[in-house]
């Protein structure tokens, strides 16, 4: 019961801060908000599906493989701003 409202805190946490990320990248146009934004609602979708199975188990590789996929997005956001904003 405990474990179910808190994957629901986490759940609307994660879709919360899509949500922003979502507005700034739309104030700013700046993909690496956009890239933030995804992450976050891939999180939240991933722990919406999480919550939803009879029996969940932390320990299953698709988890592992969305979770991978959302900070590989961000990394590849941030490797992307650095390379635009380098010196030449």
């Amino acid at each position: 019961m405990v474990e179910g409202f808190l994957l629901g805190v986490i759940v609307t946490a994660s879709l919360t801060a899509a949500g922003f990320f979502w507005r700034f990248y739309r104030q700013t146009s700046d993909k690496l908000f956009l890239a933030f934004a995804a992450a976050f609602a891939i999180e939240g979708i991933n722990r919406t599906a999480f919550l939803l199975v009879d029996k969940p188990s932390e320990g299953s590789p698709i988890i592992y493989m969305v979770r991978l996929v959302a900070f590989l997005l961000i990394l590849g956001a941030i490797v992307a701003k650095n390379r635009d904003s380098s010196p030449k």
